[in-house]
């Protein structure tokens, strides 16, 4: 009898460990793409002992609570309305199953990664380790090649395909660098030089904004400073909050806010607050370059400070895309700066208010698995009370030809990511004054990722109702509508290396927008009030009614008149450009 038990006990130790190879065998395609991106180009292998830094998002168990806390806190309706989480509250929600944690270290030693080599985040939804291309193609059942983009000739290490051990695909939510191929410079396209529009180099009119009756007509093809101020009426507030309030904005790749321009600009269009400065944080090996001044950077500071000054601006500077190096073995072009920062800004116990991007890309290009990832990292920050603003893009309706990736190139409208996330703002572009008019590279449209959200249902409703069956099948009438709101966006003056130059994009919207919310966070908070946190489900109710309602002026794009702007939200300027007078009576 014992003889017996024996033998079914070593008949099993020798069956079992074949059952798990099998198992992590058992391979299922996690995302893959049917060609090679387009605007990238197939350079080489990646060499197999090159080392890069990859990140594993794991499924986070608690979600859907997180979500509705960040929709509760958020509605101006609801009981717990400015009662926003803490950094602790969010860990908790996001953190992963303790299933999913012990598969996934199971995985990974078995790939002979060592788990106390890993690094985690705060809530222990994403691990970081390094590995070699070799171990990665291993665990992920692909090959990575090194592409180069063909605008920028950015070169990047990514696969058009990965997958997955099948019991873990309920576990890990995404895998990079894998299948996205976009960086920050590729895609930085939400802003562009003028060169054909009038330039000023001094604002006459400065001094004299509280005696203006009305916004001066020079503002109709040149804007400074004093035309925002006097246009969304934020003039005659001072902030008060300065000691807690702030306001950040998002740099990436090696574009750089100089403090000397900044002086500058301000001495020339708004000389009250020449004495205006902003911190620079460094992340991922983000520089600082004094020297090398970036138009971006430039126009996202300057505008910034001039609206919400003195409240404090922070510029982050986030590294991680240098040049892909053949033969290095160091950590290579493998990081996804939005990943980075993201992480980054999180781990934070105290954190800005409001944030403003000016970066996008086609929807479509980026994986539904890392865009979900990033959508519910922005939902995190919007449930500790930050408002997060991004530009909407500069394309309208869809550049180019406006084809789809999916093999079949079917001729679709083309929304871009991340304004289509549904926990950010997006902010679309005017220009002209008395009245503004949408202006015509507004990016805007539907998502088709994310679904349309409750808080702009009915908004959305009124504007397909009055579309009709115009455009059907280019666009996806259920999913979630972009921008929300708008700014003015063409021939803003900035300083780049000490002298004035015109910038146009809805790089320029984001940025102005930001500054009014800072100062609306600035007075509820110097009222002994929580900061308005995640700001749409507020807009679409309450907020609306401190908005410009713009309705004329279209995004035309893929080769057709694009959407109109109209009476209510429309796709092009979303509910209008703000009246920081109104809406501060509103909060």
């Amino acid at each position: 009898m014992l003889r017996t038990l024996v033998l079914a006990l070593a008949a099993a130790s020798v069956w079992a460990k074949p059952l798990l190879e099998k198992r992590w065998d058992d391979l299922e395609v996690k995302h893959a793409w049917v060609e090679t991106p387009r605007g990238w180009t197939y350079q080489q292998p990646a060499p197999k002992d090159s080392r890069m830094e990859m990140r594993i998002g794991l499924k986070q168990d608690k979600i859907d609570q997180l979500i509705t806390s960040l929709y509760e806190v958020s509605d101006p309706d609801h009981e717990r309305y400015g009662q926003h989480l803490s950094k602790e509250q969010v860990e908790e929600l996001v953190k992963p199953h303790p299933d999913s944690v012990d598969v996934v270290e199971e995985w990974l030693e078995h790939h002979g990664v060592q788990v106390a080599d890993t690094h985690r985040s705060a809530g222990g939804d994403w691990i970081k380790l390094i590995v070699t291309v070799d171990q990665a193609e291993r665990m992920l059942g692909t090959k990575y090649n090194v592409y180069q983009h063909d605008g920028t000739y950015d070169t990047v290490v990514r696969t058009l395909s990965y997958s997955l051990p099948s019991v873990l695909h309920e576990h890990i939510q995404v895998i990079t660098p894998t299948t996205y191929f976009g960086t920050i410079k590729s895609m930085k396209a939400t802003s562009f030089r003028e060169t054909d529009l009038p330039t000023v180099d001094a604002d006459d009119f400065q001094n004299e904004l509280g005696s203006l009756a009305t916004v001066p007509s020079s503002c109709g093809s040149t804007i400074t400073p004093s035309c925002l101020r006097t246009l969304y009426n934020t003039s005659s507030y001072t902030p008060q909050a300065t000691s807690t309030n702030k306001l950040g904005v998002s740099g990436y790749l090696n574009e750089y806010a100089t403090h000397s321009d900044l002086r500058t600009f301000l001495q020339r269009f708004r000389s009250d607050a020449s004495s205006a400065n902003f911190s620079v944080l460094q992340i991922n090996g983000g520089g600082d370059d004094q020297s090398d001044p970036g138009t971006e950077a430039n126009l996202d500071i300057q505008y910034t400070e001039a609206i919400s000054y003195p409240t404090p601006n922070i510029y982050y500077s986030t590294g991680g895309s240098p040049p892909f190096n053949s033969d290095s073995q160091t950590t290579s072009n493998t990081n996804e700066p939005y990943l980075n920062w993201l992480n980054y800004i999180l781990n934070q116990t105290s954190i800005p208010q409001t944030f403003t991007t000016s970066y996008g890309d086609d929807e479509q290009t980026v994986p539904l698995d890392y865009a979900t990832s990033v959508c519910n990292l922005f939902a995190q920050l919007g449930a500790r009370g930050s408002s997060i603003l991004f530009s909407s893009g500069d394309f309208g309706v869809g550049g180019g030809e406006c084809t789809t990736n999916d093999g079949t190139n079917t001729v679709k409208f083309q929304p871009i990511f991340p304004a289509s996330c549904p926990y950010v703002t997006s902010v679309g572009g005017t220009y002209k004054v008395n009245p503004e008019v949408a202006v015509d590279f507004s990016s805007g449209g539907f998502s088709n990722y994310f679904a349309q959200p409750t808080y702009q249902a009915s908004a959305v409703s009124g504007f397909l109702s009055s579309l009709g069956s115009s455009y059907s099948g280019l666009y996806n009438s259920s999913g979630r509508g972009f921008p929300d709101v708008a700014a003015q966006g063409r021939n803003f003056q900035i300083v780049v290396d000490g002298s004035t130059g015109g910038v146009s994009g809805t790089s320029a919207s984001s940025p102005t927008f930001a500054g009014i919310i800072a100062l609306l966070n600035d007075y509820r908070i110097a009222s002994g009030k929580a900061p308005l946190g995640f700001l749409n489900p507020w807009l679409y109710s309450t907020g609306v009614n401190g908005l410009n309602d713009i309705t004329s002026g279209s995004n035309p794009g893929c080769n057709t008149n694009g959407f109109d702007a109209t009476t209510g939200w429309d796709p092009v300027t979303g509910l209008g450009t703000p009246d920081f007078g109104k809406l501060q009576a509103l909060v």
